[in-house]
């Protein structure tokens, strides 16, 4: 494996970080070589603190570090999860249908539109009302209770194309194990109407089920002396690929929607995970959005570093963290449908390349995974802009904006595009001190108004906000963290840092009935332990 700190483009690309220009002086000229359209999509990396020679060092550093080869690998259906012994399908789940992918053996495309095939069945029945509650009233709610990749990606689809939606079903998504979540669901939803997705590959997962059992006992308490497991039926529809779980909580295997150990969690949300996303907009328009997907993958797979937008992106991203040494990057949606996608990419990036271990087992010696946060603009103008633009701490901002708004409303989309036009332009040009005595602002505020800028920007243009829009701004960023982690050397596709705050969490609520709590834990989990216990007595 190649240790990255060792090839000669990042000895190179460390002394460039120290003489690169600033931004403001870089914009100045043409800037055309840092534009491609991908699937639609613009991606505008002009405002990026970047030249020619860096982008030349930075090809080079994704050709030393043999990241094609490792793409490859991945698309071809090699076990790179490594650690749990697992190939990294995701892209197989938007493969057209004449497509063959042998892997273990077996063709995985044809598994994948058997699914695929179900899922629009039931998705066509719910629509247009053949699927009924036990007690024969329509589905007027669909509930998806999941968490992490469960949640997040069905709860963005739904949010982001909530213009294509079926509005005559309510779809809500549960997922924290906080009593407060469900509770505040169902007083939304009629039991006798209400059809829950329940989306837990294991089947196990500790928040998803606890929910789940909660729902099925307020489904069963609204028919009481019914058949228990023909209500159930009726009622629950399972996403995972756990059979014998599925059975014992009282749902026939047969009705279960599956996927495969190759799909994770953050990568789901094509796969029938995306079941709620597919009633809500329909088989043909959840087909539009794989078709996004799959554009991307193409040119992932496909194009040199000129045209590669995913590649270029994630290398990008790694110029960013390990060579300007910043640390955060904020997605910027200008697109109140996009409001969950900056959530989406918090688990998608941080879950993936929050990593301190190489695959090779050794310590990294360098930054990984940059934090990823966000809010839509023009709200976050009114919250934390005045950080990004004259806080200490440096933040790259990936700007996305639709060009065509699916509701006008006057000149309002117009002032919204404005706007962020606007950021992106400030934040990396800013103002200085000189520009504003020329302005005649009073001497006393001039310190106070100065812009330093110099605030690398990506900007994502999109005619529309459409299925197929969509999938292509995931895949972009799917393919973006496989790049940065495939440079780094580490496995983008486990995520045993959960692991170990479970197990403890497990060992505490056991505690909280015992006699005489365990000795195990330390002097100050102790205390909440007792505290917690204490207050839980009060009255």
């Amino acid at each position: 494996m190649t240790d990255p700190t060792a090839t000669p483009a990042w000895k190179t690309l460390e002394a460039q970080s120290a003489v690169i220009a600033p931004i403001h002086e870089l914009i100045e000229h043409d800037r055309s070589e840092f534009r491609n359209t991908v699937a639609g999509v613009e991606v505008d990396f002009s405002r990026q603190r970047i030249d020619s020679t860096v982008w030349k060092d930075l090809k080079a550093l994704v050709d030393q570090c043999h990241v094609a080869q490792a793409r490859d690998d991945m698309f071809a259906g090699v076990h790179i999860n490594t650690t749990e012994g697992r190939a990294v399908l995701h892209t197989a789940l938007r493969l057209p249908r004449e497509s063959v992918l042998q892997v273990d053996g077996v063709n995985v495309v044809e598994q994948v539109h058997a699914v695929l095939d179900e899922m629009a069945v039931l998705a066509e029945h719910v629509r247009d009302g053949t699927w009924k509650g036990f007690s024969g009233k329509r589905i007027t709610s669909v509930v998806n209770i999941g968490i992490g990749g469960s949640n997040l990606g069905p709860a963005m689809a739904y949010e982001a194309l909530r213009a294509f939606a079926d509005r005559s079903i309510a779809f809500h998504f549960v997922s924290n194990v906080d009593p407060t979540d469900l509770t505040e669901t169902l007083k939304l939803c009629d039991p006798e109407a209400t059809l829950f997705i329940i989306a837990s590959k294991t089947f196990t997962t500790t928040e998803t089920m606890l929910n789940a059992q909660q729902a099925r006992d307020w489904v069963l308490a609204a028919y009481q002396s019914k058949n228990k497991s023909e209500v159930v039926a009726q009622h629950f529809v399972p996403l995972s690929t756990n059979a014998k779980s599925v059975a014992d909580f009282g749902i026939d295997p047969a009705n279960m929607f599956g996927f495969w150990d190759w799909v994770g969690g953050r990568y789901s949300m094509d796969s029938a995970i995306g079941l709620s996303t597919m009633i809500a907009i329909g088989a043909v328009r959840f087909h539009e959005m794989l078709n996004g997907l799959y554009s991307v993958d193409c040119n992932f797979a496909n194009e040199p570093w000129e045209t590669n937008v995913a590649m270029q992106m994630g290398a990008l991203a790694v110029w960013n963290r390990n060579f300007l040494k910043i640390e955060t990057t904020a997605v910027l949606p200008y697109s109140q449908y996009l409001s969950r996608f900056p959530a989406y990419l918090q688990q998608l990036t941080m879950e993936s390349n929050g990593k301190s271990v190489r695959t090779n087992g050794e310590n990294v010696e360098y930054e990984t995974g940059a934090i990823f946060w966000g809010e839509p603009g023009t709200n976050g103008q009114h919250s934390f802009y005045q950080l990004l633009h004259q806080g200490t701490s440096i933040v790259t901002c990936d700007i996305i904006v639709i060009a065509r708004a699916q509701h006008e409303l006057g000149v309002q989309q117009e002032v919204l595009v404005a706007n962020a036009f606007a950021q992106a332009s400030v934040l990396s040009r800013g103002i200085s001190a000189q520009q504003l005595s020329e302005s005649g602002l009073s001497s006393d505020l001039i310190a106070h108004k100065v812009m330093p800028g110099n605030r690398p920007v990506s900007l994502m243009l999109c005619q529309e906000l459409t299925p197929y829009s969509l999938g292509a701004l995931i895949a972009l960023y799917e393919h973006s963290t496989f790049v940065q982690g495939a440079i780094w050397g580490i496995n983008s596709f486990d995520q045993w840092g959960v692991e170990l705050g479970k197990k403890v969490a497990t060992g505490i609520q056991e505690s909280f009935s015992a006699t005489n709590h365990s000795d195990s834990f330390d002097a100050s989990t102790e205390y909440s332990i007792s505290k917690y216990l204490q207050m839980r007595e009060q009255h």
